[in-house]
């Protein structure tokens, strides 16, 4: 149990007075002068965030192909193309690409361009170089097992079987479940980016309190998924803010959260005998 504190003291406070020490210098290095780096980034991050709410969900897909389609209706557009897209067996595919895309243009595209725009601010700092700490990749992998353990036991609930995958053609064959995980996987090396990379980086002046920033954001985005979940995006956040922001790397994390996110659609389809057994969908 004393090994076990000791770890647990090293991840947490002693990782955030290392933190809170680094930004001390960068403070002094800035010759006591405001960094507005921290007001730049969750300023604009939070604009993005709105932004990906308002309209880069699946329903605004909908609606925005409804406008398109009215359009085409009324002689504006030529052609049916977009008339004739619920008839599609992708149609529910669609939304679901709607949605991941507008998360890599919020969560990576728009924030890399505010990188590029700021003075002295280079891509492979925010947390992408990777790190060589090998004690932190320790941590990384006691906190997947654990993640996985508990996603073993919440794959049996109905709430999750109901909420997992989302895109629910997923069971129809190999070719669904791999588009959607692609997907799936872009949306969250852009999320990575955006809150234990881009975020982290820019607030690194802020020390320890950069973490607890971003955390909170983190968890509101989970608002609306079942209550075990959301309340386990606060350790999560917590968790993977630190060791990004200590390793200065989003890597390890990236995968840990593609693991348990990809590994509890399977375990889900698996619990509802769903898993798709057909390479290719039956269309016709």
């Amino acid at each position: 149990m004393g090994r076990l504190a000791a770890l647990f003291r090293e991840l947490t406070v002693e990782s955030w007075r290392i933190l809170d020490d680094e930004a001390a210098e960068v403070r002094a290095a800035r010759g006591g002068r405001w960094d507005p780096r921290p007001l730049v980034a969750y300023v604009t991050g939070a604009v993005f965030l709105v932004l990906m709410e308002y309209w880069g969900m699946p329903e605004d897909f909908a609606a925005t192909v409804e406008w398109l389609a009215q359009m085409e209706s009324e002689g504006v557009l030529g052609g049916d193309r977009f008339r004739d897209l619920p008839n599609s067996p992708y149609w529910e595919l669609m939304h679901h690409a709607w949605w991941a895309g507008w998360r890599v243009l919020g969560f990576f595209v728009l924030p890399l361009i505010v990188v590029l725009a700021y003075p002295g601010e280079r891509v492979r700092d925010q947390h992408l170089a990777g790190g060589s700490d090998a004690k932190l990749g320790t941590f990384y992998l006691v906190g997947l097992a654990v993640a996985l353990s508990l996603l073993a036991g919440v794959s049996f609930s109905p709430g999750f079987q109901a909420t997992y995958p989302f895109y629910v053609a997923a069971q129809r064959s190999v070719l669904d479940l791999g588009l959607w995980e692609l997907m799936y996987i872009a949306q969250f090396f852009s999320l990575e980016f955006f809150f234990r990379g881009w975020w982290l980086r820019f607030g690194r002046s802020m020390g320890s309190h950069a973490i607890w920033a971003m955390m909170v954001p983190y968890v509101m985005i989970h608002v609306g998924k079942p209550m075990a979940e959301t309340l386990g995006a606060v350790v999560a956040g917590i968790f993977l803010g630190t060791l990004a922001a200590r390793g200065r790397s989003l890597w390890a994390g990236f995968g840990l959260h593609c693991a348990v996110a990809v590994g509890m659609d399977i375990a889900c389809l698996l619990q509802r005998d769903a898993f798709p057994t057909r390479w290719l969908p039956a269309l016709h």
